[in-house]
This record gives C-alpha cells, structure tokens and sequence, in this order.
C-alpha cells in the first residue's frame, strides 16, 4: 500500500489514539516526547507531530505488533505510513 500524506495522518491518528487509551505506555509517549496530555489535543493536526508518534511506535517491536494487531493491518503499514510524513523520507548518502 503507497500511503498519501492524508491517509498516513489518519493511521497515525489512529496511533495516537491507541497510544492514548493505553494506561502503561501512554506515560512512555508523554515522558519520551515532553508532550503533556493538553498538547496531544493541540498537537493532534501537526503532521511532523504525527510523525514523532509513529517515530515512536517503531522504537519497540511489542508496540508496533500491539497497535496492527489492533487495527488487523500488516505490521510494515506504520513505517508505510511514516515515509509519507515531514521528516519520513528515505535518506539516500549516495
């Protein structure tokens, strides 16, 4: 699946909600991003934002395997995902 930066805002917000109705790893998200409950609202339309929630998402393969089990979506669709927002794309040294 080729993600557009709309439907890849979607799954991260689908990821952001996940993340919020999580009562163990919410506090992770909170403490490793310095974003406080109140910015996760004021925050939730900001692309880049978006990105730093499945930036961490992918940090622990037991969260990436929770959330697609969740939503029934093949375990690649966040990084998919995540290449389709600010910042996501592919860095070539070449």
């Amino acid at each position: 699946m080729s993600y557009t930066q709309d439907s890849a805002e979607t799954l991260a917000l689908q990821a952001l909600a996940w993340l919020a109705a999580n009562d163990d790893l919410l506090p992770v998200f909170l403490g490793s991003t310095g974003a406080s409950e109140a910015d996760l609202k004021k925050q939730a339309s900001d692309p880049v934002f978006l990105g730093a929630v499945l930036d961490f998402l992918m940090m622990d393969d037991a969260w990436v395997i929770g959330f697609c089990d969740y939503l029934a979506i093949p375990y690649e669709r966040i990084m998919q995902a995540r290449a389709a927002l600010p910042g996501g794309e592919q860095v070539h040294w070449t």
